[in-house]
């Protein structure tokens, strides 16, 4: 995320997480506790100074006027000496808290720090009122997702960010669902020209490390609360529900997946697990393995789930043909097979429903 410099070593980041104070002078200092109450770490440096990490990219030029020096390698500032970590507190008194995300809080222009001087930074204010006021049904795809990245990219016009991510992963579900590497392809992530400020290359490789996590906590985020309305309840009476869950897992994974839902006697869940993962029109099922894993779990029943990365979920010959082997090694063991749905692009196939088992 833009600014968001983070800790510098193991030693630097046990410091910060237990109450343990740093040692030296400005152990317990008035400068120490204000710089950290901004979200701003202090280390001391194996040479003398001071390293300062966490928030800084809000609080930079203050940082610059007391004397700090950029170092890319450790992704921090240096600071000469008290002095200067002083210098800095005093600067700061009057700065209320750091950033939680990318975006720093509004500042005046006269504030130095260039903030407002881009146009985007009233359009940003102007679309978080518009979905205050009228809502997030008012917004269009690529605005509702401009406004997500909001929070992981500060230094950028996020609206082409976010058409151009849509336009090459198809949807908002293919947004969140694709590989979090191919964020890079729309970040436009270039090497940087001889003699560019190296700070700028952490600020650019930040853009794309905190978009990473915002989108992948976001899909994290709605797998679960779709999970939650399939948990703890009889999946077969919860079908449409369970269906929406099987969609936002495996509508947009590029290779098969084949998935199992092990479920008890109630038909409540008790397992949703991965059985194997293969190729762009292929996954291998073993019948056995199926099985061995149900009698592990007590299963009383399962449903079979794999997705059609084509966007066709009418089932080949193959997926009858091992469906029907499933079956009937299960039914050995007096496991009963409720389904095997097969996951398309906008909808599903349902061996059930359709007589096929």
């Amino acid at each position: 995320m833009a600014g968001h410099e983070t800790t510098l070593s193991p030693s630097a980041a046990a410091r910060w997480a237990t109450p343990a104070e740093p040692e030296g002078p400005l152990a317990g200092s008035a400068a120490a506790e204000r710089l950290g109450r901004l979200g701003l770490i202090l280390e001391r440096a194996a040479g003398g100074g001071y390293l300062l990490a966490g928030y800084t990219f809000h609080y930079r030029d203050a940082i610059k006027r007391a004397g700090g020096r950029w170092l890319a390698d450790r992704r921090a500032w240096q600071l000469a000496d008290d002095a200067a970590v002083e210098t800095l507190a005093s600067m700061l008194a009057t700065a209320g808290a750091g950033p939680g995300l990318a975006e720093a809080p509004p500042a005046p222009p006269s504030a130095g720090s260039g903030w407002g001087s881009k146009h985007y930074h009233g359009h940003r204010e102007r679309l978080r009122q518009r979905f205050l006021d009228a809502g997030p049904e008012s917004l269009a795809d690529y605005e509702l997702l401009e406004l997500l990245l909001f929070f992981s990219v500060y230094r950028r016009d996020t609206k082409p960010l976010a058409k151009e991510m849509l336009a090459r992963f198809g949807s908002l579900g293919g947004v969140l669902a694709t590989d979090p590497a191919r964020y890079a392809e729309c970040l436009a992530l270039q090497p940087l020209a001889p003699g560019t400020d190296p700070e700028r290359g952490q600020e650019r490789d930040d853009d794309l490390r905190f978009t990473q996590v915002l989108l992948k906590a976001i899909q994290a985020l709605v797998l679960r609360v779709l999970k939650e309305q399939i948990r703890d309840r009889p999946v077969i009476g919860s079908w449409s529900a369970l269906i929406d869950y099987l969609h936002t897992v495996l509508a947009h994974e590029s290779c098969e997946e084949f998935r199992i839902l092990f479920l008890d006697r109630k038909n409540i869940l008790i397992r949703d697990e991965q059985h194997s993962r293969g190729t762009v029109d292929h996954t291998p099922l073993y019948p056995r393995e199926v099985v061995k894993r149900a009698l592990e779990l007590g299963a009383s029943a399962i449903i079979m789930v794999h997705n059609h990365p084509s966007g066709d979920p009418t089932p080949s010959q193959p997926d009858i043909e091992t469906t029907r082997a499933v079956v009937k090694a299960l039914a050995a063991v007096n496991i009963q097979v409720h389904d095997h749905v097969i996951i398309g692009k906008n909808r599903h196939f349902s061996f059930r429903s359709q007589g096929l088992i």
